[in-house]
């Protein structure tokens, strides 16, 4: 039977205006595997973002031409597929090339990525012409001398060991050192950021100033409308998007806080629109997604627009344009029960906001001149500033119109 294949060759792509290249994390698809038109192949790590790289036709993976923790740049060939009508009966080269291990056969946790999905395989592929290697056991005399195992006769009865021989092996199992951990390269992302908080440290002095708010309108508020809301917009009413239409009024007022300063500290720019960073946390690591022109949308947008951002961060499905260009940032910190945190400042922003747990706390109010004793909602505010260019007297004033806003400043009709 005649067979009409041809070769189709697959490039990194561009993955981003100023994302140059890449590292590869992890092959999902290894030689002689058929891949479908859009099946992911690989997943891909850059500064900003993984992704998945899918393929761009249906057929058999023939050859792998880049290893995983390669760096590769935009235009790289990453691997060979055979396509057309003898597509399936392609060599199957899976023989010739070293198997990525189940993560229960690890030997040693590699640099794939933090998430649960990703295998944490130490082993790098080779391409179809290298010959296949056995995983050595220093521990096993057999393979290392290439002896295969001796197997026992069926036919004969177990031989006791000697006394001598019980001993030596019990010695030997108490003489061995105990596991003390397992060591793991950082993915790259993590590395990123641990390079970008230790900069944002070095560039800037920064200072923190801490308020406590009363959110307890807020609390009732979103009791008495958290159903409709939810019917009407299909996303959960929270307190994030209140916290950011507050702090984003707010900045309008106070724009040295929704500016950026010139590397040599010569220039501030005092940005006309607020683009928000959304500090998420996924599985991959923190990542802040950026809303464009956040003054512009309502509590019902915002809510749309942070839910949107988050689920795509912890899918993977975020770009990298979506990345950057923030003016000014939030951290809900309080979404895992802290009260509050000195959050670091996203370089070359000049502040952060912190949002520490929402939390019900007997505090005393006075009512018509008499101090009365009552449960309220009460939520803590950081703000970490830029003190080369914000005094402390600007952060106070800027949480104090947050608190403002917050403790008076909804009503029903702002949910729409």
């Amino acid at each position: 039977m005649t067979s009409t294949r041809s070769m189709t060759t697959v490039h990194m792509p561009s993955l981003g205006e100023s994302v140059a290249e890449g590292t590869i994390t992890r092959w999902l698809k290894g030689s002689g595997d058929r891949v479908e038109h859009g099946e992911p192949l690989l997943e891909v790590a850059t500064d900003k973002v993984d992704t998945e790289v899918p393929s761009p036709v249906a057929g058999v993976l023939v050859d792998i031409l880049v290893a995983e923790d390669d760096v590769v740049g935009v235009g790289t060939d990453l691997a060979t597929i055979s396509v057309g009508s003898g597509a399936d009966d392609a060599p199957d080269r899976s023989e010739n090339t070293t198997a990525t291990p189940e993560p229960d056969e690890i030997a040693r946790p590699g640099s794939g990525g933090d998430s649960p999905s990703e295998s944490p395989s130490g082993s790098e592929p080779s391409s179809a012409s290298e010959p296949s290697t056995a995983h050595e056991d220093p521990t096993s005399g057999s393979e290392i001398s290439g002896l295969e195992p001796e197997q026992p006769d069926e036919q004969s009865a177990p031989r006791p060991e000697s006394a001598t021989a019980t001993t030596l092996k019990a010695a030997t199992r108490k003489s061995s050192p105990p596991t003390d951990g397992v060591v793991a390269r950082l993915p790259r992302i993590r590395r990123t950021i641990a390079a970008r908080m230790v900069e944002s440290l070095q560039t800037s002095a920064q200072l923190t100033t801490v308020f406590e708010a009363d959110v307890t309108e807020i609390a009732r508020l979103r009791r008495a409308h958290k159903d409709e809301f939810l019917a009407r917009s299909g996303v959960t009413l929270s307190f994030f998007p209140f916290f950011a239409k507050a702090a984003v009024a707010a900045l309008a007022e106070h724009r040295v806080l929704n500016a950026s300063v010139s590397p040599d500290v010569t220039e501030i720019t005092y940005h006309g629109v607020c683009h928000l960073g959304i500090a998420v946390d996924s599985d991959k690591g923190l990542m802040v997604p950026v809303i464009r022109d956040a003054q512009d949308l309502t509590i019902e947008g915002l809510a749309r627009a942070i839910a949107d951002k988050a689920d795509r961060v912890r899918a993977g499905t975020i770009t990298p344009g979506e990345l950057g260009g923030g003016t000014f940032t939030l951290t809900n910190t309080g979404s895992r029960g802290a009260l509050f945190d000195t959050p670091i400042i996203n370089q070359p922003q000049t502040g952060i906001l912190g949002i520490g747990a929402v939390v019900e706390r007997v505090v005393p109010a006075r009512r018509d001149d008499n101090l009365t004793i009552e449960v309220r909602s009460m939520a803590h505010l950081s703000i970490s500033y830029d003190h080369r260019v914000v005094d402390g007297a600007d952060a106070a004033r800027f949480l104090t119109a947050v608190k403002q806003r917050l403790e008076g400043g909804f009503r029903a009709n702002d949910l729409h």
